[in-house]
């Protein structure tokens, strides 16, 4: 009677464990599939840009380059001054406040 309780037992173990093994197996599948799909994306996306060309500096126009920096500097200069002006304009919001709106900051406990 012990033996055939214990077979019971292992039979049971041996059917809980191979589900397990095949859940996981099955989620494993999974995954390797959404993988090969990620893998397959930057392939494509790995040759789109190996498509584009490097065209050194060397050998383009010094005018267009010129331009370009000229360009690049006045966008930077635009950005840093729209900086500029938006810190103003928070200082001068922050000392034109009413100081009694935070009195609560200031209080002693």
């Amino acid at each position: 009677m012990i033996w055939v309780v214990l077979v019971l037992a292992l039979l049971g173990m041996l059917t809980l464990f191979g589900f397990r093994l095949f859940r996981k197996l099955m989620a494993a599948l999974d995954e390797l599939g959404k993988l090969a799909d990620k893998t397959e994306l930057l392939q494509r996306r790995s040759e789109e840009l190996a498509d584009e060309r490097f065209h050194p500096a060397v050998f383009s126009d010094a005018g267009v380059l010129r331009a370009a920096r000229e360009q690049d500097a006045a966008d930077r200069e635009r950005r840093r001054q729209a900086r500029r002006d938006s810190l103003v304009k928070r200082g001068k919001l922050l000392v034109r406040a009413d100081p009694q709106q935070f009195s609560h900051l200031t209080r002693r406990t």
